[in-house]
């Protein structure tokens, strides 16, 4: 059975799988970035390698991250659909360093334009 639940990342990857350890989780969430903007940390590959290393010690995986709120791929303006791409391609691939990493992402709101407009602005940047 996988059980966990949201954890910050501001003390890196270790730190969260120590918090899911320490809760009694083997799964847990966390925000690639601030949830509310774009900007990311840096990732510190030694970080990484210590949580990999302390994952299978204790059984914790597979982890989900969880892209701000701040994309819309469905926005009626091209700069808000750029920064959602751009915001996703560098979550995808700072999720390289992590393998079997899931990703969520709320996909937007077609604003106004309708529904099948939204669906497909959201299917060609997938």
């Amino acid at each position: 059975m996988l059980i966990g639940c949201h954890v910050s990342s501001s003390g890196g990857y270790l730190a969260m799988a120590q918090t899911a350890v320490s809760i009694g989780a083997n799964v847990f969430q966390f925000f690639t970035r601030n949830p509310r903007g774009g900007a990311a940390k840096p990732v510190d590959s030694a970080d990484v390698e210590a949580f990999i290393a302390y994952a299978r010690e204790h059984g914790i995986g597979p982890i989900l991250a969880h892209a701000p709120y701040t994309i819309n791929a469905a926005g009626a303006e091209e700069r808000v659909r750029e920064f959602a791409e751009a915001t996703m391609a560098d979550d995808l691939k700072r999720l390289e360093l992590t393998p079997g990493a899931m990703y969520n992402f709320h996909p937007g709101s077609h604003v106004g334009q309708g529904s099948e407009a939204g669906i497909e602005l959201i299917s060609s940047m997938l």
